[in-house]
């Protein structure tokens, strides 16, 4: 197949990009900047230097490279640290959630192409009720907290967008929350904070999390683009677990003492309480349908071993 990656130099995209061509796909991989395309060249695909939230530029991209299956990975994560403001760490990214999306619509529009498969994310998005793991079916938070709500609009927009398109067969793929070699969890300065005792239990940490490593994403992601049917899959592993539990031991792993608790009025004042939020009333995902309907099956079943295996390669 011919397939077009947007967003190939981000940390799905370029583990992606080697997957689809060693199966012997033609792959032509946007990205926004010169030195990215270094690695898209590298990887064995076609560079695109376009910019994902220019609609003629992307067009033209597209038209040019006439793909079967368009995959959406464009994302701006590199300020998303400061998470008491969440939605102005997510502002570029939840532009191409929507802008971006629309960008890439249009282009398959114009170039005939039937597939596209976008990124999404499984979490926190879930309603704050009812049992601790979500499957697809379940709905998302009609109320979020109120610095988490321009990021969720831009994530509901995306999914409703793509899978209540009668002209295209979409895939949307909520991956949990990314590890791996300095990707998510284990990039910037969490790690660091977790050293020395920053990042306090909040509350009963009754918060649970989805993990996924980012290999296991960008394999599930490629099952997705060749035989994937249209609608939305959970990409996490097999072990969602609340915050009092991952994070403690996460903190052993590194050697570091425990945790200390911070209670819940104390958080809202000094994070907000979004961060509450997170750490105390996130519902994770399963991944049964993804494992059932893709026959994918994550070569991390639980980011307990994944973490270590991070962690021991990074010493």
């Amino acid at each position: 197949m011919r397939i077009f990656v947007a967003g190939a130099g981000g940390a799905i995209g370029s583990r992606l990009l080697p997957l689809l061509v060693s199966a012997g796909h033609s792959v032509v991989g946007l990205t926004h900047t010169p030195a990215k395309a270094v690695a898209v060249r590298a990887a064995g695909a076609e560079p695109a230097i376009v910019d994902g939230l220019n609609r003629a530029a992307v067009v033209e991209a597209v038209a040019t490279a006439k793909p079967d299956v368009i995959v959406h990975e464009m994302t701006s994560l590199a300020a998303a640290n400061d998470l008491r403001k969440f939605d102005q760490s997510f502002a570029l990214t939840n532009r191409l959630r929507t802008q971006g999306l629309d960008n890439l619509l249009a282009a398959a529009k114009q170039a005939e192409t039937p597939r596209v498969v976008a990124q999404s994310f499984c979490g926190w998005p879930y309603a704050r009720n009812g049992g601790p793991v979500k499957s697809e079916d379940d709905p998302l938070d009609p109320e979020p907290p109120r610095e988490l709500q321009r990021t969720l609009s831009a994530i509901r927009y995306l999914e409703k967008t793509l899978t209540g398109s009668s002209e295209i067969h979409g895939i949307v793929l909520r991956y949990g929350a990314f590890y791996g070699d300095k990707t998510g969890l284990f990039d910037g300065p969490t790690i660091d904070q977790l050293r020395y005792r920053r990042v306090p239990l909040i509350g009963d940490g009754n918060g649970w999390w989805s993990f996924v490593h980012i290999d296991d994403a960008a394999a599930a992601t490629a099952i997705a683009i060749e035989r994937g049917a249209p609608g939305i899959y959970n990409i996490v592993d097999d072990e969602p677990a609340p915050i009092r539990e991952w994070l403690p031991a996460l903190a052993a792993m590194l050697g570091a003492k425990a945790p200390w608790h911070m209670p819940k009025w104390l958080a809202r004042i000094a994070a907000g309480k979004h961060i509450v939020s997170l750490m105390t009333e996130a519902r994770a995902g399963s991944n049964a349908k993804a494992k059932r309907d893709l026959s994918w099956q994550p070569a991390h079943p639980s980011w307990r071993q994944g973490f270590l295996e991070v962690l021991s390669h990074d010493a």
